[in-house]
């Protein structure tokens, strides 16, 4: 398979999961009205239960790609995905779309996960920091254009459409990763399944000083990221009085991050995905704390707008760089180390982001001070794993020698 469909395919595999999240974001008012939800809070919701379950699924499929391969998780995922879809898109009630959303999150966590592992397969150091960037800038589509998929078929017919329109891009995936898909795992990596083999490889990338600053950081800053997503119709849309124009201007600020992977890709390799990561870090906080000044001084959307589409430009930066840099050290046992290191992050991140989306009190305020604060934590990290030091290039074989290995070998 040559590079630009593998960046296609990957890209493809994660956008399933933006579907998940974006393309519904229309329509949250009308499904909570239709299913008779008194809390306008709690269609949130839809968004933040997929997210969390997505992350408590994130923790198996590594180990079990480990041992059986890449490929059939894959298929298997994308399967579920389309089952699920369907269930959704028949639901009765609040209740059991939340359950089937919740199902749905935790079985295709493999489509975050094991792009994230097939990567590693692959490549290492900066040239996979730059096919990370390739793959998250044709990922970022998906963001850009959902929620307006999303508001056209509101337009058309009713929300249950935009769920079986989900199965049915993912019926198309699916056959194109059964055609083209390759086995990526080499024999000499497979990992037995044993309980005992999972959690020691597990416990081994979390406890790797090296990673655990990047990825717990990347938690931090994608936490503020779910904020924002999960209270953005109410925010831009309602409070800012954005209404119909709500898809244009989300997408239009996917656009941006899009663009924005497309030079780290075009950088990396030169600067290094470290010098880059810290200085994009250091510019969020700065952005973040200077929009919740003008928060707390009230603005509107022409000033709302710019400022957190800088913001979302440094995330860009940040996330691919951290998570190619976090899975580094971990060649032989990469399937459980992005299994675990997906997980702690989407929980995590979840897990503020919901947090931060209930916290919503009509202004940006909360999720400004989000951004700060998640990015002041996320700093303090890489610190961490840095040894207090930023802005090195360092070489990834000499840095990783001494990694641990696996357990059992």
């Amino acid at each position: 398979m040559g590079e630009f469909e593998f960046v296609a395919m990957m890209a493809a595999f994660q956008a399933l999961q933006a579907l998940a999240i974006d393309v519904m974001l229309p329509a949250l008012g009308t499904i909570s009205a239709d299913l008779q939800v008194a809390d306008p809070n709690q269609r949130q919701l839809i968004v933040g239960v997929f997210l969390i379950c997505s992350g408590l699924g994130s923790l198996f499929p590594g180990a079990i790609a480990d041992r059986f391969g890449r490929r059939p998780v894959v298929l298997a995922a994308i399967t579920t995905y389309v089952v699920l879809s369907l269930v959704c898109a028949f639901a009765a009630s609040f209740e059991l779309l939340l359950i089937a959303r919740g199902v749905m999150g935790f079985v295709t966590s493999a489509m975050v996960v094991m792009p994230m592992t097939i990567l590693r397969d692959r490549f290492e150091g900066d040239r996979m920091a730059r096919s990370q960037s390739m793959i998250a800038m044709t990922f970022m589509v998906v963001p850009m254009i959902a929620p307006m998929l999303g508001q056209s078929v509101l337009l058309f017919a009713g929300w249950r459409w935009i769920f079986g329109i989900m199965g049915a891009i993912a019926g198309v995936i699916f056959v194109w990763a059964w055609v083209r898909l390759p086995e990526t795992l080499h024999e000499d990596y497979r990992q037995p399944v044993r309980a005992k083999v999972i959690a020691g490889n597990m416990a081994v990338a979390l406890k790797e000083r090296a990673a655990i600053g990047y990825f717990l950081g990347a938690a931090l800053v994608q936490g503020a990221l779910f904020g924002y997503i999960n209270s953005a119709q109410q925010l831009l849309g309602e409070h800012f009085g954005a209404g119909t124009m709500f898809p244009l201007l989300f997408g239009g600020m996917a656009l941006v991050m899009a663009s924005t992977n497309f030079a780290n890709a075009r950088i990396v390799e030169r600067f290094g995905a470290r010098r880059v990561s810290h200085a994009a870090l250091l510019g969020y906080i700065v952005i973040g704390a200077v929009h919740f000044l003008l928060a707390l001084r009230g603005e509107g959307l022409w000033t709302f707008l710019p400022l957190m589409t800088l913001s979302m430009c440094m995330m860009s930066f940040i996330g691919s760089n951290f998570q190619s840099i976090s899975l580094q050290p971990f060649a032989r046992i990469a399937g459980a180390a992005a299994s675990v290191m997906a997980f702690v992050r989407m929980v995590l991140g979840a897990t503020l982001g919901a947090l931060i989306g209930q916290a919503y009190d009509g202004t940006a305020r909360p999720i400004m001070a989000a951004m700060v604060i998640c990015g002041t934590g996320a700093l303090a990290l890489v610190l961490y794993s840095e040894r207090g030091r930023l802005f090195r290039r360092i070489n990834p074989p000499e840095y990783y020698r001494k990694a641990p290995p696996p357990v059992g070998q």
